[in-house]
């Protein structure tokens, strides 16, 4: 079991308070006192102490390969700057050691650019393991710098070698040899992955909600990472109030039973009546998808009609205001910026949207000033009431919703299969949070055989049957 981890706050209940913020436009703000338990600061310390040992584990690696590139890079400059320091009577080298400085200069520059497009990027997330490949090419450039100096010590330092042009040369071709690193470094961390060879479909356990993606080699720590990237814009936001059945009909099935003691002395006629309530529970059970389509039925109505009044109540919103001109003759005596406009025609509509969004089970993702700071963003760039309408009216991705309704502190990748083995046909593995998990099963994308088969062209040819019945 192996955790994945980021640096937000822990996650609030979706249901710790209801929002009245429909019934007026006032808002209130006041003091209130809080107390925090010896267990809420045992368990801030201990988050805040994960998160340190975090920190530090996550820019381990980041040091190392910074000071791996760091010497790698000035290795051939100190190569070509040693003879120069050091009193040697060197050979005189003119026009073909200027060229080959030039040469070094651009390979470097170039070298530099493609390791910090590469490899110095911000991370997007803390594997539980090692990655491989990166770990493979830091210890190639490590034996390969360790290998030039030990050969330049020896041939070079040592009998004291007066071919400048040879040292020079030899700088070269370090160089050259980190930029072939370089190379085979974008291959396998880069290309390798681009070609898909496996379908992965993940699902949520909760709702069922899945998509399928394809994906090339990767391992299954980075495909856990990559999945949990187009999760936040793929999935719809995850609404626990959508997945049980209605309080009515839970209620009307657990009414129909009852419980009955039957003792060793009670009589046949007990047994049967017992047996007949029983029965009789059995068929109220049956009918009771009956009562839930009609529920089903009746919740969709509801829906319909608070969609249509706030689809109303917003459009007449909008028709009150009007972006002022600088052209116009007339100025109206009142001149509002975007976000007092947006809290000028709020309450016209912030009864009609509160009931929409208790109806359709969304309140929790929309507080009053993410929809007044949604409206006035829509007034800054003059867009419509269906535009406004559309972050609410059918459940968006959850990346649009605020930071901390959506963000898990924490997600825990548990897998049969070492994370760091690559994708498998049948490999199945579970991205863990609190509330959820996403499963993940792999299915490797089959090998086609394609056959040709020529068609004459001369096979396209027809005639016309006659009989005498015909009118042709």
């Amino acid at each position: 079991m192996y955790n994945f981890h980021s640096h937000e706050n822990t996650e609030k209940s979706l249901n710790e308070k209801d929002d009245n913020w429909g019934e007026t436009t006032t808002v209130v703000t006041g003091t209130s006192e809080h107390s925090i338990s010896h267990d809420d600061i045992t368990r801030i310390t201990k988050d805040m102490e994960e998160s340190a040992n975090l920190d530090c584990s996550r820019h381990i690696g980041v040091i190392i390969g910074g000071t791996l590139a760091f010497i790698s890079f000035l290795t051939p400059i100190a190569f070509m700057l040693l003879p120069k320091i050091l009193p040697w009577d060197l050979e005189a080298c003119g026009t073909p050691c200027e060229g080959l400085f030039i040469s070094v200069a651009f390979k470097l520059l170039i070298l530099l650019v493609g390791s910090w497009a590469l490899f110095f990027r911000r991370p997007k997330a803390f594997f539980p393991r090692v990655f491989v490949f990166r770990a493979l090419i830091m210890v190639l450039i490590f034996l390969l710098v360790v290998s030039y100096w030990l050969f330049y010590a020896v041939r070079i330092l040592t009998t004291a070698e007066r071919n400048y042009q040879g040292i020079v040369q030899y700088a070269v071709s370090l160089v050259d040899a980190l930029l072939f690193v370089h190379y085979l470094a974008v291959v396998l961390l880069e290309l390798r992955q681009l070609q898909p060879q496996f379908t992965i479909k993940v699902v949520r356990s909760t709702d069922g909600a899945s998509r399928h993606y394809n994906v090339g080699h990767l391992s299954i720590q980075r495909v856990a990472v990559w999945i949990l990237e187009n999760y936040y814009h793929d999935f719809p936001v995850y609404n626990p109030a959508l997945l049980n059945l209605p309080k009515s009909i839970l209620s009307k099935k657990m009414s129909g039973f009852k419980v009955y003691s039957l003792e060793e002395n009670s009589t046949n006629n007990s047994t049967g009546q017992s047996r007949a309530v029983i029965a009789a529970a059995a068929r109220r059970r049956d009918n009771s998808h009956n009562e839930y389509y009609y529920e089903e039925a009746e919740h969709e109505r509801r829906v319909r009609k608070r969609k249509a009044r706030l689809v109303v109540a917003v459009e007449e919103a909008f028709t009150h205001i009007k972006r002022l001109q600088d052209e116009d003759p007339k100025n109206p005596r009142e001149v509002m910026d975007p976000r007092e406009a947006a809290q000028a025609i709020f309450a016209s509509m912030a009864r009609a949207m509160q009931k929409y969004l208790r109806t359709t089970k969304q309140q929790p993702y929309h507080s009053m000033e993410s929809i007044l700071q949604h409206l006035e963003f829509c007034i800054t760039h003059d867009m419509t009431p269906k535009a406004f309408l559309e972050r609410y009216l059918a459940p968006g991705p959850t990346i649009q919703y605020h930071k901390d309704r959506w963000l898990a502190k924490q997600w825990t990748l548990v897998s049969e299969e070492p994370v760091t083995n690559g994708l498998k046909d049948g490999v199945v593995f579970v991205l863990k949070r609190q509330d959820f998990s996403l499963v993940v099963s792999t299915k490797k994308i089959p090998f086609f055989k394609l056959s040709e088969e020529f068609v004459d062209p001369k096979s396209h040819k027809f005639v016309m049957r006659l009989q005498s019945e015909t009118s042709v």
